[in-house]
């Protein structure tokens, strides 16, 4: 009787990989599911989302009778102090959007066991950052829609009207945007757990905004406050805000009597690379300590 070779089925070792194009795809999909998931958060609605709508509506009205900024000695001219502060507002959304909303969301995923399951699922890491990216953008453009017809409505500010503002804004805030939702993600690695995630995040975010000029004049902060600031990406994106919808005459106001865009542009691209390369070396599917 011959002898007869029999070949032994493979044996899958691992999940399969999907496809580049298929994990976009999924990750597009998540989007939605993510934006879901963020506005069925109440707490998170009201500190990341409606914070700075409620912020400005609080400035507007408190210092309403306080009379207008940079007003001439004969007390004509200057905006209003709504006016003032929006572009603030405007650069503390952005980064509430990204830095503290993802880096608590992430942290509680990680926490919870959510990032551990999906480590072990077919979800390839790109569609999990398209989707939290993508969440980041849907949630933080209807942010500044909202921020923005809240103070043209109800407290008459007056929005830039020339197109080339609004191309400096358009750059200032994808730059911006990204930058504070590498970073965000860079930081949902330091909370030890997710009860603790808020308490560690948002000190850090509140602090960064009173430095940075968003609810103080920044030249009126001590100069080593200011040195600080300026090695931070939100005192740039407040700066470059400020260019967009304040009157050309407010740049004298600046620490260097100029919008320095191409300042503001160079340290926010510093600190977008840095976030990323955070990204790269701390984010795990699960805590490297668990």
């Amino acid at each position: 009787m011959s002898e007869q070779t029999v070949a032994r089925p493979a044996v899958s070792t691992g999940i399969p990989a999907l496809s580049r194009g298929r994990g976009i795809r999924l990750g597009l999909k998540r989007i939605g599911y993510e934006v879901r998931v963020y506005f069925r958060v109440g707490d998170q609605v009201f500190f990341t989302f409606l914070f700075p709508v409620v912020m400005l509506s609080i400035f507007a009205t408190a210092f309403s009778t306080s009379g207008n900024v940079g007003t001439n000695p004969d007390g004509s001219g200057g905006i209003s102090q709504g006016a003032y502060f929006l572009p603030g507002m405007v650069a503390a959304g952005i980064l509430l959007s990204g830095v503290q909303n993802l880096a608590t969301d992430i942290a509680m995923e990680k926490s919870d066991g959510t990032l551990k399951r999906l480590g072990g699922s077919p979800l390839p890491v790109i569609s999990y950052f398209l989707g939290k990216m993508g969440q980041v953008f849907v949630t933080s453009l209807a942010q500044l829609a909202l921020l923005l017809v809240v103070a043209r409505v109800l407290f008459s500010i007056e929005l830039p009207t020339e197109p080339e503002k609004w191309l400096t804004f358009a750059w200032l805030y994808l730059l911006g945007i990204v930058t504070s939702a590498v970073l965000g993600i860079a930081l949902s690695s330091v909370p030890r757990s997710g009860k603790s995630a808020t308490a560690v995040v948002i000190p850090i975010v509140l602090v960064l905004q009173f430095i940075s000029g968003v609810y103080l004049m920044f030249t009126m902060l001590p100069e080593w406050l200011q040195n600080i600031a300026s090695l931070f990406p939100l005192k740039w994106l407040a700066q470059g805000m400020r260019s967009v919808f304040l009157p050309e005459s407010f740049a004298t106001l600046e620490r260097t009597g100029a919008w320095d865009l191409d300042v503001v542009a160079v340290n926010l691209l510093i600190w977008c690379i840095v976030g990323l390369v955070l990204c790269r070396v701390t984010f795990r599917w699960i805590r490297k300590d668990s």
